[in-house]
């Protein structure tokens, strides 16, 4: 069997042939769309350029029609001037023939300038008929008739007189709303378009006058007359009278294929055009830049007016520049009145003068701080009061420093505040000690007791010996005589328990006295052991009643630190109080509490590393949900306490440049931790 391929052509035979039509397609394709652009792109340009023109005309035109219509207005100003002198000054005949004729004398345009009575008649005239009589045409009259009706200056419409056409401007003399006449000045129609219409519009248009009929009232062709292809007509807003202004182009409909120098005058023209485009861009982008940085200026002015923050420019001399009127406010003084001044400046307080000399010869040597200082002023009054100051450098937009700015906050509400907190700490601080003393009360009582009844035991049985002892017999003159057997090293041994037992009672009275009395925090040079001891008898009294191990290890050789040691001593006993009570559960073998001193491993500077004391424990730990509250103000696990003592230890840790941190003991409980600078 056979297969026809002549009528069944294999697929992809059908679809190479299908393919090589499409090649052979592409470049006829090609050359159309070339043809297409040629000859679109050269008619796209000639009706442009028609349509350009077009509207290039109607612009001219409008402007030509604004131009008649403000000039015009000009010379409507200048009768309404002369209409008010003749009614306020009662103008005589001669002195109005005087200003008349100036007026025309200065205005080609006027044909003459006439005084016209309340029927019409001449009074005076700069040319025209005799006084007395009446010249108005008819459609003069009816202009004049309506001027005197509203009491609104009206143009009549167009008359023609010996050849020419004129027009009339009837203004009403009104006094107190009563017709006294009327001012009368008669245009030439000619002159209007030969005197307001620029030359360069003339020449190349034809400018035609109409009136409602499309009479041509008059005609101004230096040229010749129009193509009649570019053409525009615009009512000339007149009251009373009905004209038009018409302009016809000299230029022709333009060339679809110009010529080579028509083709590089289109080109230049486009360029120029571009030019003007990228200008007028530019221009744009400089007025919306402007825009913008007046509302900037406007909105930093209205938001540094609204500062209560003093702002101060310097430039590099030290000369004042600027100052805002939150500044001016604090000191009293006027802007006018520091702008442009050199130091000393009259807010400069006279006893921190130094202070400030030197603050500014650090300013113009460039080596102050950007850290804020704090200083006095004082206002006009001779009021003192504390200011926070920071300086900064002025940079231009270049860069390039040309002044100092400066910015001054009035602390004198911070310093009340930060003294009645720094009381109100003191008193929380001395309250915490009071409770303190308070929940070891009982125990202290038991202590002293003990060195007390000792004392008193010792001392009685001191007094026994001498007493029975003390004498054995009489001598030959029958004098007693001295027991020479008394037990010395017994009695030495009493008298010397007492006095211990003394120093101990004395030891825990003065501990209690410095721990409780209200004092000013003030730093001292002080050893790590003798701030350790200083609590020691008061810690023991609490461990004594709890059955808890006291372990205390100073590293030997540790400096001397800068601290309060009545603060110090507050924050060890807070913490160790809380130790203990935190083991209360525990069994009495873990029942441990250390204190340890060393300096800080982790410091750079060894010579300069603090003095860190941990305070450790064996208890239960802190749970996660008191650990986020731990520090915070009356915040406290026990039922009876505060909720201060903690946040009372950090912020006396904090006055000492240290922090107050926490960390789990790995062999159970809680180790507290703090450092303290040491004296180099």
């Amino acid at each position: 069997m056979q297969t026809d391929l002549s009528s069944n052509p294999p697929t992809h035979l059908t679809a190479l042939s299908r393919w090589h039509w499409l090649l052979a397609l592409l470049p006829a394709l090609m050359v159309l769309t070339v043809v297409t652009s040629l000859v679109w792109l050269p008619w796209n340009a000639q009706k442009r350029e028609s349509s350009e023109r077009q509207e290039q005309l109607i612009a001219d035109t409008l402007w030509v029609e604004q131009t008649v219509r403000l000039q015009l207005a000009r010379d409507e100003e200048a009768l309404r001037r002369l209409a008010t002198a003749m009614l306020s000054h009662g103008m005589s005949a001669s002195a109005f023939r005087v200003q008349a004729s100036a007026l025309q004398a200065s205005n080609k345009k006027l044909v003459r300038l006439v005084w016209l009575d309340m029927e019409h008649n001449i009074l005076e005239a700069t040319a025209g008929p005799a006084r007395g009589t009446s010249m108005l045409s008819p459609l003069s009259a009816e202009a004049a008739d309506g001027a005197r009706r509203t009491g609104k200056a009206r143009y009549s419409a167009p008359t023609l007189q010996a050849g020419t056409y004129s027009m009339d401007y009837h203004l009403p003399l009104m006094e107190e709303r009563l017709y006294r006449g009327s001012l009368l000045a008669t245009y030439s129609t000619a002159a209007i378009l030969e005197q307001i219409v620029p030359w360069w519009f003339a020449q190349d248009n034809e400018i035609l006058l109409v009136d409602l009929s499309d009479n041509i009232i008059e005609r101004r062709a230096v040229n010749g007359p129009g193509l009649g292809v570019y053409t525009h007509a615009h009512a000339l807003d007149l009251p009373g009278a009905n004209l038009t202004l018409r302009t016809n182009s000299l230029k022709a409909a333009p060339q679809l294929l110009p010529d080579l120098l028509v083709a590089a005058v289109v080109t230049l023209t486009l360029a120029l055009l571009a030019s003007l485009v990228a200008l007028w861009r530019d221009i744009n982008r400089r007025l919306v830049a402007e825009k913008a940085l007046r509302q900037q200026v406007s909105f930093r002015t209205a938001m540094e007016n609204s500062l209560v923050t003093g702002l101060r420019a310097r430039d590099l001399e030290g000369r004042v520049t600027y100052v805002n009127p939150a500044f001016c406010a604090m000191v009293g003084t006027r802007a006018d009145e520091l702008v442009g001044r050199h130091p000393p400046m009259p807010y400069w307080a006279p006893e921190a003068m130094a202070e400030y000399q030197k603050r500014f010869s650090q300013v113009l040597a460039g080596t102050i701080t950007p850290q804020g200082f704090e200083t006095i002023f004082q206002r006009a009054d001779g009021e003192r009061f504390p200011v926070l100051i920071f300086e900064s450098p002025l940079l231009d937009d270049s860069g390039k420093q040309t002044g100092w700015m400066g910015s001054i906050l009035d602390i004198s509400d911070r310093k009340k505040v930060e003294d009645l907190n720094r009381q109100q700490q003191a008193k929380l601080e001395s309250s915490a000690r009071l409770a303190s003393m308070g929940e070891i009360a009982s125990t202290l009582a038991h202590e002293l007791n003990q060195p007390l009844a000792a004392i008193s035991s010792y001392t009685t049985g001191a007094l026994n010996m001498l007493a029975s002892n003390a004498f054995s017999g009489n001598d030959a003159n029958g004098i007693r005589e001295p027991d020479t057997t008394l037990d010395l090293d017994g009695l030495r041994f009493a008298l010397e328990k007492a006095g211990t037992q003394a120093q101990r009672a004395g030891q825990i009275i003065r501990s209690v006295h410095a721990f409780v009395k209200q004092r000013e925090p003030a730093r001292e040079p002080v050893s790590v052991q003798a701030l350790i001891d200083g609590i020691v008898p008061l810690v023991e009294l609490q461990t004594q009643k709890f059955y808890v191990v006291l372990d205390i290890r100073v590293v030997p050789g540790l400096p001397l630190v800068l601290a309060d040691r009545v603060l110090i001593e507050q924050v060890l006993l807070n913490l160790t109080r809380n130790a203990i009570e935190a083991m209360e559960h525990v069994s009495p073998q873990e029942r441990i509490l250390q204190i340890v001193a060393s300096r800080d491993d982790l410091a750079t500077n060894h010579s300069a590393a603090p003095v860190c004391i941990a305070v450790i424990d064996r208890g239960k730990g802190i749970a996660p949900e008191v650990e986020a509250r731990l520090f915070s103000p009356f915040f406290s696990t026990k039922a009876e306490g505060m909720g201060m003592g903690l946040n009372i230890c950090r912020t006396a840790v904090e006055f000492h440049g240290g922090r107050l941190l926490h960390y789990v003991n790995p062999k159970g409980g809680t180790i507290f931790t703090f450092s303290l600078p040491v004296i180099l």
